[in-house]
């Protein structure tokens, strides 16, 4: 069990990542919630990473990637002894990555302490059975609760979840048990490829979150609300890839969330105020903009990130 009130639940895998044109294939330790806890770590917060691997090459990658972060990371055995693994294909003109994926998402239990403040999931983590049931769960275990905020991310991976009705489906039901959203344009576009991705935000709102995010790529994110709707435009960025782009976006995100809040309270608090979510939004666009220009998942530091937003 774990004390710490922060907490990421999803998968740790390996991507192993073949650029156009290249002769070899690159492992690097990922998965998204995995990359959202280090990137929190990183920006200064004290946050517990519930994840699952198995006793094998990739899990044997994990492991040593985990521990040389320094983040405090819950293993819950799998069922299944696997590790999922990731096949990224970066394009060289653009650094966009396309998946294709071995996944396994079966840890055997996922304890949530009663005083977890922050919750944090998304991904295969909320799709792939038996355990996404688990996930879901657990969200709904701090859902409504005072003082308590379940975020999710839902990057959305088609490779591992064909079935655009049944993704539909967990995720409205991923909605229903969230305080905070965030989606890509692409993740909306693919699944309800009727409706423009801000129209699909904002049916999603409807869903019940407090808050929805839409990240749109080089263009920037727009911030849904009950009450409002605030953007903010990404400055042209030198990329090199976007693995984990959006996950070190989603870390700032979670960042606002705990505070300290411009009305000087701590804690787990969902932004509200036009001026405060454009604040926010300018930081998670800088933050992802920063990981794209480098190679893998790798997040900003607070000091890098405070050093590019003046610089903006």
């Amino acid at each position: 069990m774990t004390a710490c009130p922060n907490v990421v639940v999803g998968e740790s895998l390996v991507d192993l990542v073949w650029r156009a044109g290249a002769d070899a294939i690159r492992p690097i330790p990922g998965g998204s919630p995995a990359n959202v806890a280090i990137a929190l770590h990183r920006l200064g917060h004290p946050v517990t990473l519930i994840t699952s691997w198995g006793d094998d090459p990739p899990g044997a990658l994990v492991r040593r990637q985990l521990a040389v972060t320094g983040l405090d990371v819950l293993r819950v055995p799998a069922a299944s002894g696997r590790t999922t693994v990731a096949l990224a294909y970066v394009d060289d003109a653009t650094g966009s990555a396309a998946y294709d994926f071995l996944a396994a998402w079966d840890p055997e239990h996922i304890p949530i302490e009663p005083d977890t403040a922050l919750l944090h999931t998304g991904s295969l983590a909320v799709v792939v059975e038996p355990d996404a049931a688990q996930v879901l769960h657990a969200c709904k275990q701090l859902h409504g609760r005072p003082g308590r905020v379940v975020a999710a991310d839902l990057n959305v991976r088609p490779a591992v979840q064909p079935d655009r009705a049944a993704c539909r489906a967990a995720v409205e039901r991923l909605a229903r048990a969230a305080d905070v959203v965030k989606a890509s344009d692409e993740d909306l576009a693919w699944l309800w490829p009727q409706h423009a991705p801000q129209e699909a935000a904002r049916a999603l709102l409807a869903h019940g979150p407090r808050l929805v995010v839409l990240t749109r790529g080089a263009r920037g994110a727009i911030a849904f609300s009950a009450a409002t709707e605030v953007s903010d435009p990404a400055s042209p960025t030198a990329v090199i890839d976007t693995i984990g782009a959006g996950d070190a976006f989603q870390s700032a995100l979670l960042t606002a969330l705990l505070g300290p809040h411009p009305d000087g309270t701590q804690g787990a608090r969902i932004p509200t105020g036009p001026q405060e979510l454009e604040r926010v939004l300018r930081e998670c666009v800088v933050t992802g903009s920063l990981a794209t220009t480098r190679a893998g998942a790798q997040p900003p530091t607070l000091d890098e990130l405070r050093t590019a937003a003046v610089a903006r």
